[in-house]
């Protein structure tokens, strides 16, 4: 094999390698999104076993980032990345922490979600929680197109989308505070919700952060602890 032919092979085997790193990430995003829709239904629907289910396969999740991160040292290690690529990989670690985040938080509405399907129901089926979940699962899907595609703009979306998630947050536990002090008794399973709203707030952070990662990678800037509004124009 000539050194040209040989270069190209090289070049063709790393291009490989990148692509299937994304696609192990965008495999682990879709995991985790199993995970968090799961958890949501099982607080909805009151099914204990389904939130248990979630709880025990965060494994899963685990897994996929100790795999991806194995792959990221191995590339950093042997092919000595530069600009984009580096910018790419740092970008893919950062971004598996956040998701295996997302699924340690999947895991606990799992748990709280078992717990709270053996108590009483209220009559709107925990509505505002079931409002708070699919606003941060879309949060979640669209951070992953965003990843995917490499979209700056989805990415700023989805930054400014977490403000809202805050703000919803903010009101559950302004009614959960109301229904403990007019109910002493109520007070186990309010606090129950009030820590799955925590947990739902949480993953609309990691969101936020996995498409502050998509900017660096694209624009290689980080706009981290930015005013994001400005940083869009």
């Amino acid at each position: 094999m000539q050194t040209s032919d040989l270069s190209d092979h090289i070049s063709q085997r790393y291009n490989k390698d990148l692509e299937d790193l994304r696609n192990n990430v965008l495999q682990m995003g879709g995991l985790v999104e199993t995970q968090l829709s799961l958890a949501i239904t099982a607080i909805v629907t009151g099914d204990s076993e389904l939130g248990l289910q979630v709880a025990n396969d965060d494994y899963k999740v685990n897994k996929l980032e100790v795999l991806i991160d194995e792959e990221c040292n191995r590339l950093l290690a042997t092919r000595s990345p530069a600009a984009g690529d580096l910018r790419l990989i740092v970008a893919i670690i950062k971004t598996i922490t956040d998701l295996e985040r997302i699924g340690d938080e999947a895991e606990k509405i799992g748990y709280l979600a078992s717990k709270l399907a053996e108590m009483d129901r209220p009559a709107d089926s925990y509505r505002e929680l079931k409002s708070l979940g699919n606003h941060v699962l879309q949060m979640v899907r669209d951070a992953m197109n965003a990843f995917a595609r490499l979209d700056v703009a989805a990415s700023y979306a989805v930054v400014r989308e977490d403000e809202d998630v805050d703000e919803e947050y903010d009101a559950i536990t302004r009614q959960a505070i109301t229904f403990m002090m007019e109910d002493a008794r109520s007070i186990r399973r309010v606090m129950n919700v009030t820590w799955s709203a925590r947990a739902l707030e949480r993953i609309g952070d990691h969101a936020k952060n996995i498409c502050e990662y998509v900017i660096y990678m694209v624009e290689g800037r980080d706009v981290r602890h930015t005013e994001i509004a400005q940083d869009a124009e």
